[in-house]
């Protein structure tokens, strides 16, 4: 029997099966596709998702690949043009992603199945999920090709049409909205310069397309751009003609060369109103789906998967009770829900309107278990319970660092203050006990958590504060 069968193969499931491998679960990840899909779909990673990638160890690959923030180039009905920027915001020592990373979908998902290799698992393509069943001692999942699987636990990562949610009974509660659609694709073109994602609005060159909205995007690291085509006409169907007649129609030197990949996606605003029935859990698409206003569907999915896998794995290493499982509902529900209302808000609201609260949700950086199953409301200085853990500047045998890449360590790291005792807690997980002040570059970390001599602050293995304890009186 397998410890956990991941189903799907998206930045989700590859994230959940990264996570739970590299603690020693033994997982098998299975997609029902031919091989990897090759569309951009998702195309950015938002700074706090960067963040929980880091401690994978591939968010640098990731950087390398992107770009951060390409400047909007608006196109007006006359022919005239203007520059944006959206996110102004530069990293410091705390923070050292501030902009979204705009990277193609196909390609984050190349790095993190080339993670997942490390750890020794290779994804099964070409086999869908007919159907699972669970009892007291596992689950077994029926592949359509041939046989079944029996494992202890079951992640279904399966999408919006979740093969898993379906055979788990689960509802799927919201709301379509068909008068809300997009073309997609990704094209090869010419006659536009790739140091700008390029927007339409109609009327003007719009006029007689039946399209309201036109978006161009260059992928970075490969030939391709994303076209994204609102539109209000249902027999609009996106197939290759159709693109190439309403791209090559916004310009007369603007020409398609090859169509890589095209689709249609319709507004849906939906969610579970649980992550789990017994050894089955939901995240992602599956659990979630959403506007894609504010690019938070692909990033709500990795943050799932982070929440679930160090937890799952605690479980199944004999280091926790299964009762921590039912935080990963109690934390992650009100985030997702969150994200809803979010993204919902934005639709409409053109990139360069969002207030800077919303600028700051978009990135992650409002996400918060304060208050939740695992972290009750704590007033103070600096990062409490269910917070995000800052990162910092150290020095570790002489060499410079920092903590993100020290907390890849271990699961939970414990920073001691002022000469606090340096005695690990138990914990459900690996743990690293740090001299805070002995490793400390300068006067960031002691700052950045608002700490006290004789304080001890724990991290969780998802980046967020798992507890602070006071010195004693």
């Amino acid at each position: 029997m397998d410890d956990v069968v991941v189903v799907g193969a998206g930045p989700t499931g590859l994230t959940a099966a990264t996570e739970l491998a590299r603690r020693g679960v033994r997982v098998r990840v299975l997609d029902g596709a031919a091989g990897p899909h090759r569309g951009s779909r998702g195309k950015g990673l938002q700074p706090r998702t960067l963040e929980l990638l880091d401690a994978m160890g591939v968010a640098d690959r990731l950087v390398s690949l992107g770009e951060f923030e390409l400047p909007i180039r608006r196109h007006g009905p006359d022919g005239a043009v203007e520059d944006v920027v959206l996110n102004r915001a530069e990293p410091d020592p705390t923070t050292p992603w501030a902009r979204s990373l705009i990277i193609p979908q196909w390609r984050t998902e190349q790095v993190l199945r080339e993670r997942l290799a490390e750890e020794g698992v290779e994804v099964e393509y070409g086999r869908r999920v007919a159907g699972l069943t669970q009892d007291d001692d596992g689950v077994t999942v029926t592949p359509e090709d041939d046989g079944t699987l029996r494992a202890s636990w079951v992640v279904g990562a399966d999408g919006g049409t979740s093969t898993v949610r379906h055979e788990l009974g689960i509802g799927f509660l919201g709301e379509t909205h068909d008068e809300v659609r997009l073309l997609l694709g990704d094209v090869e073109l010419d006659g536009l310069d790739r140091d700008h994602w390029h927007m339409w609005s109609a009327p003007g060159p719009l006029v007689g397309t039946g399209a309201l909205y036109f978006a161009l995007c260059p992928l970075p690291a490969t030939p391709t751009w994303q076209v994204q085509i609102a539109h209000s006409d249902p027999a609009v169907v996106a197939d290759e003609p159709v693109l190439r007649e309403l791209v090559d129609a916004l310009g007369p030197r603007i020409r398609v060369r090859r169509v890589v990949t095209s689709g249609t996606w319709r507004l849906n605003v939906r969610m579970v109103d649980d992550y789990r029935v017994g050894r089955v859990f939901l995240a992602g698409d599956a659990a979630h789906v959403h506007s894609p206003a504010g690019g938070q569907g692909m990033n709500t999915g990795i943050s799932d998967a982070v929440n679930l896998g160090w937890k799952l794995a605690a479980v199944v290493g004999g280091r926790a009770d299964e009762t921590l499982l039912d935080t990963y509902t109690g934390e992650r529900l009100p985030v997702a829900a969150g994200v809803l209302g979010l993204s919902s808000e934005l639709i409409g609201r053109q990139f360069w309107q969002r207030t800077p609260q919303q600028v700051r949700d978009t990135a992650g950086f409002g996400t918060t278990y304060r208050g939740g199953p695992l972290a009750a409301l704590d007033e103070g200085d600096g990062p409490r319970p269910g917070d995000r853990a800052p990162n910092a500047p150290l020095v570790v045998d002489g060499t410079p660092t920092d903590l993100f890449a020290v907390r890849r360590a271990a699961d939970f790291t414990v920073l001691a203050f002022g000469g606090a005792a340096r005695v690990a807690p138990e914990l459900p997980g690996t743990v690293q006990v740090l001299d805070a002040d002995a490793l400390a570059a300068d006067g960031v970390l002691r700052e950045a958590y608002g700490a006290v001599d004789g304080e001890v602050v724990v991290i969780r293995p998802d980046g967020y504060v798992w507890s602070r304890c006071a010195p004693r009186s």
